[in-house]
């Protein structure tokens, strides 16, 4: 890595992946196109979801709530990534460093309160159906969803900030994103009590939604099992399978880079776990949400066929 003065770097620069040979157009390419259809998907879910009256229920909101979320989660990190796997090293102004870090922070902090909205959603469905229209009416999701968006971009400023006023001596940044761990390894200070802050703020974010997560989804299975069919089981749970197979991926691997055992980023690790939760998740949320859903499939076939008579008339 590069030493400068201990002064105030005006530039940093990413130098996460550097595929060489024949692996560098092929790795691009990928990039390119898992992008170009987490974009598609995610677009795609929320103007069915704002076309089709069927999917007009507090569920499908939350869930294109989520799909506008990852369109800007995966849009704040795949461009630098897809210059350095091009090019390679990427400059990158200070400023906009820290912006990077914050946006992307507020995003994943937003989407650990989405998904904690989201399994309270599926406890009143399931659990409270006779009063779920009552207590989940449009008013309340939107100031639910509105306040995730809240939560999430207030609670990123205290890492942000303690990262933005450190002196820097490095600038070589050994990620393809400007994140916590990497920034901190380049400052000219003991940043022992700053990764604490980070690691309480963000980890007791995590562990709160997750353990409120677990408590609404236990309150869920006691009331599946209580069903008198097999029928009526199978299908309340096939409404949380997707939920829980998100937050297994989303919770899973932020919970290793942020809060794992120092290892993860003392061997570089952080930077490859860090694509499940930035870029893999995004992408396949939409697929979890869309194959195994009978709903979403009804609706795709009730708007191809609006588009259809809508184009076969004079």
């Amino acid at each position: 890595m590069d030493h400068v003065n201990h002064t105030w770097i005006q530039t940093f620069v990413l130098a996460g992946f550097t595929p060489s040979g024949t692996l560098e157009p092929l790795a691009f390419l990928g990039t390119l196109c898992v992008y170009l259809l987490t974009l598609a998907g995610n677009l795609f879910i929320i103007v069915l979801v704002k076309t089709d009256s069927g999917l007009s229920t507090p569920m499908y909101f939350f869930i294109s709530v989520l799909s506008f979320l990852e369109l800007w989660y995966v849009s704040t990190t795949v461009p630098t990534l897809l210059y350095n796997l091009l090019l390679g090293n990427l400059p990158i102004s200070s400023t906009l460093c820290f912006t990077q870090l914050y946006v992307f922070h507020s995003l994943g902090l937003t989407e650990c309160y989405l998904l904690c909205v989201m399994a309270l959603d599926r406890y009143l469905a399931i659990c409270r159906p006779l009063r779920y229209h009552a207590l989940m009416n449009r008013q309340v999701q939107q100031w639910l969803a509105g306040a995730t968006w809240l939560a999430g971009f207030s609670a990123a400023l205290v890492p942000a900030s303690l990262i933005a006023t450190l002196p820097y001596c490095l600038r070589q940044v050994a990620h393809y994103f400007c994140d916590l761990a990497p920034l901190m390894r380049l400052a000219c200070v003991d940043t022992g009590w700053h990764a604490q802050v980070y690691i309480v703020v963000i980890g007791l974010i995590n562990t709160c939604n997750l353990v409120v997560i677990l408590g609404l989804y236990g309150g869920i299975l006691k009331a599946v099992l209580k069903l008198p069919s097999a029928a009526s089981r199978a299908k309340a749970f096939s409404t949380c399978s997707s939920h829980i197979i998100v937050v297994t991926l989303f919770y899973g691997s932020a919970w290793i880079v942020y809060v794992g055992p120092p290892v993860v980023h003392s061997e570089g690790r952080d930077k490859f776990i860090a694509l499940v939760y930035s870029f893999l998740t995004p992408f396949l949320n939409p697929i979890i949400y869309t194959l195994r859903n009978r709903e979403v499939k009804e609706a795709v076939r009730r708007v191809t066929r609006r588009m259809e008579g809508e184009l076969k008339k004079p």
